[in-house]
């Protein structure tokens, strides 16, 4: 794990559990997609507590929140440059970096 790990604003693959994907009942993401770490809180035990926010290529509905990612900001983060895609604000991941089964590469990806 880098040192500089886990930071607000990196870039990391991560299986993200859409809310959809919840509310069927299943209790992982189905794959690991890149994902915004958004807010990275440390308890007193030193564990990370990490809020986690989904990226897509896929343009969202009307009644979604998200921000289109300029493409500077898509090619700092080393993802496709090749269509767009938003960062997904108006659902949310929560994870503990310490114990998170989900969580497996430990370095941002940019």
């Amino acid at each position: 794990m880098a040192d500089d790990f886990p930071r607000v604003g990196q870039v990391i693959d991560y299986h993200y559990l859409w809310k959809w994907q919840d509310l069927r009942g299943e209790t992982e993401g189905r794959k690991k997609r890149p994902s915004c770490v958004v807010v990275v809180a440390i308890d007193r035990d030193g564990k990370h507590h990490l809020f986690i926010l989904p990226i897509t290529s896929k343009e969202p509905a009307a009644d979604r929140q998200a921000v289109l990612i300029p493409e500077t900001e898509v090619r700092r983060a080393k993802l496709d440059t090749d269509m767009p895609l938003w960062v997904m604000v108006d659902e949310v991941n929560y994870d503990i970096l310490e114990t998170s089964y989900t969580l497996e590469d430990r370095a941002a990806r940019g």
